[in-house]
């Protein structure tokens, strides 16, 4: 397909990271938002007053038929990802699904063939792998310039209060600490260290079935180890650090949002920071374009293979932990 400059956006799902995308969406110069879906009219039609989407929709058929619709952000709980992901690349629309991509691994191995077949772009929205901060860490640990990285240790937890009925703690919205905030740590640790040789995992199930906090210790072949936590009950540092032979790289607190680099040499502290004037969801929307406009299906960085890898290790543990859903 051959795309214009402008990048037509559509959005299912109009929930609370859904209103942060669209505020990004307008930074990016050739990107439009024309139409938000919602299974309510009434909230989809208040969703694109308020960022100037050209259409609403009270149905996510509706605008995954639309022929003026070029890529679809999909921002639906976790249980939603597949079926929603899977009607958009029906249509041959492409997709930026949020994280978790699905709900295990045959899943997202479904979306992904589908995409191929279709030969329609599909990508998996883990924002923080196209941050500032992310990459100038990545790059400085494969550049080999602080030696080998001998351990990682990453945390993500907030106090949310307990209510059933809400995404974080209902079991039929995919709730949980591991798939909504765990999967940071365990993506920390994928881009880094590849995937593990051994995964220990541990939880705390709560009453309504969803693990409330969740701590996994991944092992490597080279005797590197990765010490993860993730908790929706209390607040936590939310930092990443990571230990080299030659020092020590932090990224600091919140470490999955536009954040601020650490680093520490020879009992020396440097603070690298990297301003970002919006809330950091354009920079996984660009380069959605830059692939789209490249005419590709799959992302050079966030590839199916990395996503692959992600369920597989998230699935891993919630086997060890006994959460199915």
């Amino acid at each position: 397909m051959n795309f214009k400059n402008t990048i037509n956006w559509g959005i299912i799902g109009c929930g609370n990271i859904a209103h942060q995308f669209a505020k990004d969406l307008a930074s990016i110069p050739n990107a439009r938002l024309y139409g938000v879906a919602s299974r309510s009219i009434k909230k989809a039609e208040d969703f694109g007053n308020k960022y100037h989407s050209t259409k609403s929709y009270g149905s996510y058929e509706a605008i995954s038929k639309d022929p003026n619709i070029d890529i679809i952000y999909i921002a639906t709980p976790h249980v939603f990802h597949y079926q929603n992901t899977l009607l958009c690349l029906t249509n041959k629309k492409a997709v930026l699904c949020e994280k978790p991509f699905a709900m295990d691994a045959p899943q997202v191995k479904e979306m992904i063939a589908i995409a191929k077949n279709n030969n329609v772009f599909l990508m998996e929205a883990l924002w923080t792998y196209f941050l500032p901060h992310y990459k100038y860490a990545l790059n400085i640990i494969s550049s080999n310039q602080l030696g080998r990285v001998k351990a990682l240790k990453a945390d993500f937890g907030y106090n949310s209060s307990f209510d059933p009925k809400s995404r974080v703690y209902n079991k039929e919205l995919g709730g949980g600490s591991l798939l909504d905030i765990g999967i940071y740590p365990l993506f920390t640790a994928l881009t880094i260290l590849g995937y593990p040789e051994k995964i220990n995992a541990t939880a705390t199930i709560g009453k309504t079935g969803v693990d409330e906090d969740c701590t996994v210790q991944l092992l490597y072949k080279n005797g590197t180890t990765a010490s993860l936590y993730s908790t929706i009950t209390e607040k936590t540092d939310t930092e990443a650090v990571i230990e080299l032979e030659k020092g020590t790289i932090i990224l600091n607190s919140q470490f999955h949002k536009p954040s601020s680099v650490t680093i520490e040499k020879d009992g020396e502290l440097k603070v690298v920071n990297f301003p970002v004037h919006t809330n950091g969801y354009n920079y996984e929307a660009i380069h959605a374009q830059e692939m789209l406009l490249q005419n590709r299906i799959e992302s050079t960085i966030m590839s199916f293979e990395k996503s692959i890898q992600l369920i597989n290790l998230l699935d891993a543990v919630r086997k060890q932990i006994g959460l199915y859903y």
